[in-house]
C-alpha cells in the first residue's frame, strides 16, 4: 500500500499548482468517485451518501454520462459536484497533448448537455490515472480548470489488494481537509461495498462532515 502513499507524496513536490489537499481547522473531508457513472454502482453510492447527509465530487468520464444521462442526473439533483475525467478515460503520459484537449472538450459537452447547462462555473478535472503531462496541465489551467488530485487514494481499484487494506489505507491517511479518491466503476465495486460503509461511519463517529469541492 506504501506506493499509494508515494504518488501522492511526489506528486505535490512535482507539482504543487494541482489540488491535492483543502486547507481545513475543521473536521471535513472531501470524497470523490472517479470512473462513473454505472449503471449498477453509482445508485447504490448516492443511496449511502444520502444515508450518511454526505456530499461528494463525481470526476465521470464523458462516454459514460453519455450512456446514463439519468444516473448523471441524479447526481446533480441530490447536490453532489461534477468534475471532467476526459471522455475516454486517457492516460495522458500516451496521449498528444491535442489529442488530450479534445477529449477533455468532448467530455466537457457531454457533461453541459446532460446537465441542461450553457456554462460550467466550476471547472474541475481530474487526469485517469493521476497520469498528466506538464503542458497538458497549463493548457487546461489556462481553460479555467482546477486540476484536482488527491491526498488520500483508496486503492479499491487494485485486485491485489484486500478490502481490509483499502480501509485501513483511508483511516490510517485520512486528516482535515483531505481529498479521497473511491471509484464507482464495476472493477472497484466489490471492494467499495465493504469499504465505504465503513469510511462513512467511521469518521461520522468521529464527527466529521463529508463536503463535495
Amino acid at each position: 500500500m506504501a506506493y499509494l502513499k508515494k504518488i501522492s507524496t511526489i506528486g505535490k513536490l512535482l507539482y504543487p499548482s494541482l489540488l491535492w489537499k483543502l486547507p481545513s481547522n475543521q473536521k471535513i473531508i472531501y470524497l470523490t468517485f472517479d470512473d462513473g457513472p454505472n449503471l449498477e454502482i453509482t445508485p447504490w453510492v448516492l443511496k449511502l451518501l444520502k444515508e450518511f447527509q454526505a456530499k461528494a465530487t463525481f470526476f465521470c468520464v464523458g462516454e459514460n454520462v453519455s450512456k446514463y444521462p439519468d444516473i448523471f442526473q441524479q447526481i446533480l439533483i441530490e447536490g453532489h459536484h461534477i468534475g471532467n475525467h476526459t471522455y475516454n478515460h486517457l492516460k495522458g503520459w500516451k496521449t498528444s497533448e491535442k489529442t488530450y484537449l479534445e477529449n477533455v472538450h468532448l467530455a466537457e459537452a457531454a457533461i453541459l448537455k446532460h446537465s441542461n447547462a450553457t456554462t460550467i462555473t466550476h471547472k474541475l478535472f481530474r487526469p485517469p490515472y493521476g497520469k498528466i503531462l506538464p503542458r497538458q496541465i497549463t493548457k487546461l489551467q489556462k481553460l479555467g480548470y482546477k486540476i484536482v488530485m488527491w491526498d488520500v487514494i483508496s486503492g479499491d481499484f487494485d485486485a491485489q489488494l484486500s478490502a481490509e487494506d483499502c480501509y485501513q489505507n483511508v483511516i490510517k491517511n485520512c486528516s482535515s481537509g483531505s481529498i479521497v479518491v473511491f471509484h464507482d466503476s464495476i472493477k472497484a465495486a466489490g471492494k467499495l461495498k465493504e469499504i465505504l460503509p465503513e469510511v462513512l461511519k467511521y469518521y461520522q463517529e468521529k464527527g466529521f462532515e463529508f463536503r463535495a469541492i
